[in-house]
């Protein structure tokens, strides 16, 4: 019987992004921002637009593929999909879904996108303008349990008290990311370093969460292109394959009253172990990690059920040094992730996975051949991929 795997058969041909703005200062639509993200990567990838024949997004993108296609004149449009799932969950799930797209031959070349112009539409920090409610807002909400921070910091702060963990590994979370982003021109957060002392004094949103914990609010748009490994090598000098992905939840993640059985998770738990038997590696054959920032609570637990590190060991470990490209034990989010690059609802971190690969980080991990993604920690469902150098597959 062949084996069900995608490990080794797509690569990332491609990657492009719109410059990054602050919410609300886009000069164009989202829709034409997802346009020239696409039309970037396609350059990136030295390939014709017109050789596109699927789109794949998540969460809730608003821009159509069949539009898309239109205005990219497109001959054909043959697959197109969306990930189920708020936040940024579907971040490397989307990857997955092109790529069974590609190697199961629904398509030939499936972009992956996503657009968000927050300053054009609702702003995710914000408690949504709604006139009624149901399922799990309705039991929160009229107790003003409302915005993500909240939500999230209820489940942060059980595990940091159930572990001991200090509250400055969180801010060598939020630290890393902004060194990194001193590095990276694109960063909406380039030139603006941030301290110790400045994290330490900045104020509260909702504890355990401090402002640099918490993702920016961002315009902008990020794309790339998966195509099968043997079409990867003759337009890329250097691909990123695919070694594996994984997507998912744990049992009953969705009792959401803050009811459910592993309430203090990044609801990964059971996603990770699926993720690494696909790619044929485990944590410590891992060179670099770009996570999910949307709180750098959620990073810290997903770096845990990944299998980086033990949540009793979580103190010793995540300190500054140790999250540092190029030498770092564990390099993180070397592009400036969400908390200093761009909130693109995750996408960005892709484009810096693969470019790790290809050896074009402006934080470079040297000789990185295996770089990994964690997409969205504590929204369900939620997603993780492996990428890998041409010497890995």
């Amino acid at each position: 019987m062949k084996a069900r795997t995608l490990r080794g058969r797509v690569a990332i041909a491609g990657v492009g992004e719109t410059a990054y703005y602050k919410h609300g200062r886009a000069p164009v639509s989202e829709f034409q921002l997802a346009l020239q993200a696409i039309l970037a990567a396609c350059a990136d990838a030295g390939l014709d637009p017109r050789a596109i024949d699927g789109f794949a997004s998540y969460s809730n993108d608003r821009n159509d593929p069949s539009r898309i296609a239109a205005a990219l004149g497109l001959p054909e449009l043959r697959f197109s999909n969306m990930q189920w799932g708020g936040g940024g969950g579907g971040g490397s799930a989307a990857v997955a879904n092109a790529a069974a797209a590609v190697a199961g031959g629904l398509a030939d070349c499936v972009v992956v996108f996503r657009a968000l112009a927050q300053g054009q539409f609702q702003r995710f920090g914000a408690a949504p303008p709604v006139a009624t409610v149901s399922g799990e807002q309705a039991m929160t909400f009229p107790y003003g349990l409302i915005s993500p921070a909240q939500r999230f910091a209820m489940r942060v702060m059980r595990y940091l008290h159930e572990h001991d963990i200090r509250p400055e590994a969180q801010r060598a979370i939020a630290l890393a990311s902004y060194h990194h982003a001193q590095a990276n021109p694109r960063a909406v957060m380039h030139g603006r370093p941030l301290t110790a002392e400045a994290y330490d004094a900045s104020r509260w949103i909702v504890e355990p969460f401090r402002l640099y914990d918490c993702c920016m609010e961002n315009d902008g748009a990020a794309a790339l292109i998966v195509v099968s490994a043997e079409r990867a090598r003759d337009l890329r000098p250097r691909p990123a394959y695919l070694l594996g992905a994984a997507q998912g939840s744990e049992h009953r993640n969705a009792a959401r009253a803050h009811n459910a059985p592993l309430y203090a998770t990044s609801s990964f738990t059971t996603v990770a172990p699926h993720l690494y038997a696909m790619a044929g590696v485990g944590p410590g054959d891992v060179d670099v990690v770009q996570s999910y920032e949307n709180f750098t609570g959620g990073v810290l637990m997903s770096l845990v059920e990944h299998g980086f590190f033990t949540a009793k060991e979580a103190n010793d470990v995540l300190v500054v040094d140790n999250l540092l490209a190029p030498t770092g034990r564990l390099p993180l989010n070397t592009s400036g992730g969400n908390l200093a690059e761009c909130y693109m609802h995750g996408l960005e971190l892709v484009i810096e996975a693969a470019r790790q690969i290809r050896g074009e980080s402006t934080s470079q991990v040297e000789g990185a051949e295996v770089s990994m993604v964690i997409s969205g920690p504590m929204v369900t469902p939620v997603s993780s991929l492996i990428l890998g150098g041409a010497a890995t597959v």
